[in-house]
């Protein structure tokens, strides 16, 4: 017969438990892509968290930004080239292009 366990083992387990239920495992940042052609924003990823980054890939011939109205990201992209940026707060982000006030999109972050 196996011996029981002491009191103060049994409560270290039981606290250990709890505070992993309580605490959940936190989600390693992602990536995650967002494509700009023939003046348009591509779809906006979903699940996007904070931490996570986005790559903004500009296909268009012309200079273009992914720029958040809060101000939270403001990515350059001249014609054909790709930027990248950590999202940082969570709610609805408007996103707009300062060259092209046309050109907007909506992203929602996750916390």
């Amino acid at each position: 017969m196996a011996p029981l366990p002491s009191r103060r083992s049994a409560l270290l387990t039981i606290g250990g438990t709890i505070i992993a239920l309580v605490r959940p495992a936190r989600a390693e940042p992602r990536s995650h892509a967002v494509l700009i052609d023939k003046m348009k924003f591509g779809p906006m990823p979903s699940e996007v968290r904070v931490g996570d980054s986005i790559s903004w890939i500009n296909r268009d011939p012309v200079r273009h930004t992914a720029t958040a109205r809060d101000k939270s990201f403001d990515v350059d992209l001249p014609a054909s080239t790709e930027g990248r940026c950590t999202v940082t707060r969570a709610g609805a982000v408007d996103i707009i292009c300062r060259f092209h006030p046309g050109m907007t999109a909506k992203l929602a972050v996750l916390p």
